[in-house]
């Protein structure tokens, strides 16, 4: 007689308990379907295996702490390295080394290191941007970087190069953000904050305030600490920061040549009313009272 039966099974249970594990891809990207409002479309919960979804960065860079969409490429921050994806385009190489890009289908395309061997550590609180300039902390080389045009540069090297190898290492946070107003970038660790200016290419300032967490809206500096929420650079409120008041003070470094050695007759001070201490003993006339200033 013909029997009709439902067949060899072709699914069972093993033994091995470790079959199903939790994967955790620490260096790899992975991006879903597209989004159009315009046609109505709406994949951004469809991850389909059987497309190329994914992109895998080299493991020796570490784990990925930090992305940054700029134009059209996606400037990716490992622990070691930084390193940009093309976006919906790969690079084509000529024989002399110099790239042609041409347009494909690829969502993520070719992965390029920038030169040199500096990474956003485990901290991508220190990154913050400003136009086409990226700025960010390397605490395992103590090092201060800005992403530019011309790639990476070491700021941090700018007369503070002793100081960040001997602060940052330490440093549980390492906080950065722009502030439009002065056109700097400020960042804070150990209960310092301090500012690099683009104008001077250099660092200018050690700030009185150390914020919980700062940032910019509208050309204005905003921070906040203790839960509360202040504006920068009020006017009629000069070196007062959370309630509390700070004396100022300038250090005058003079020293570009430091082989030779240098007379100066005149120093000028431009700016409002500076402090006076009365002084009677050195026969100058300009500290005969005290006077209160800046």
């Amino acid at each position: 007689d013909v029997i009709i039966d439902k067949g060899a099974i072709v699914s069972t249970t093993l033994d091995d308990n470790n079959l199903y594990n939790e994967d955790r891809k620490t260096n790899g990207l992975i991006f879903s379907g597209i989004y159009n409002s315009i046609g109505g479309i709406n994949e951004l919960n469809q991850f389909i295996q059987a497309e190329k979804i994914t992109k895998d960065l080299n493991p020796t860079y570490g784990s990925i702490q930090k992305l940054f969409s700029r134009q059209t490429d996606l400037i990716t921050f490992c622990e070691d390295r930084v390193v940009k994806v093309l976006a919906n385009k790969d690079a084509v190489f000529n024989a002399d080394g110099n790239a042609q890009l041409t347009a494909n289908l690829n969502v993520l395309g070719q992965t390029i290191p920038f030169v040199g061997d500096y990474g956003i550590s485990q901290n991508p609180e220190s990154f913050a941007s400003e136009s086409y300039r990226a700025y960010f902390a390397d605490k395992q080389r103590g090092a201060i970087l800005r992403l530019s045009r011309d790639g990476l540069t070491t700021i941090s090297q700018y007369g503070m190069t002793d100081y960040f190898k001997d602060n940052l290492p330490s440093a549980n946070k390492i906080l950065g953000s722009y502030d439009p107003y002065n056109n700097e970038y400020n960042v804070t660790f150990s209960n310092e904050t301090v500012s690099f200016d683009e104008k001077v290419n250099g660092w200018v300032s050690f700030k009185s305030y150390v914020p919980e967490i700062a940032g910019n809206c509208a050309n204005r500096y905003f921070s906040f600490k203790g839960g509360e929420f202040y504006i920068h650079d009020v006017q009629d409120n000069y070196n007062n920061f959370y309630g509390v008041d700070y004396e100022s003070s300038i250090t005058l470094l003079l020293n570009d040549v430091p082989g030779s050695v240098k007379n100066f007759k005149t120093l000028n001070y431009e700016g409002s009313q500076a402090k006076v201490i009365e002084n009677l003993d050195d026969n100058n006339y300009y500290n005969l009272e005290n006077k209160d200033g800046w």
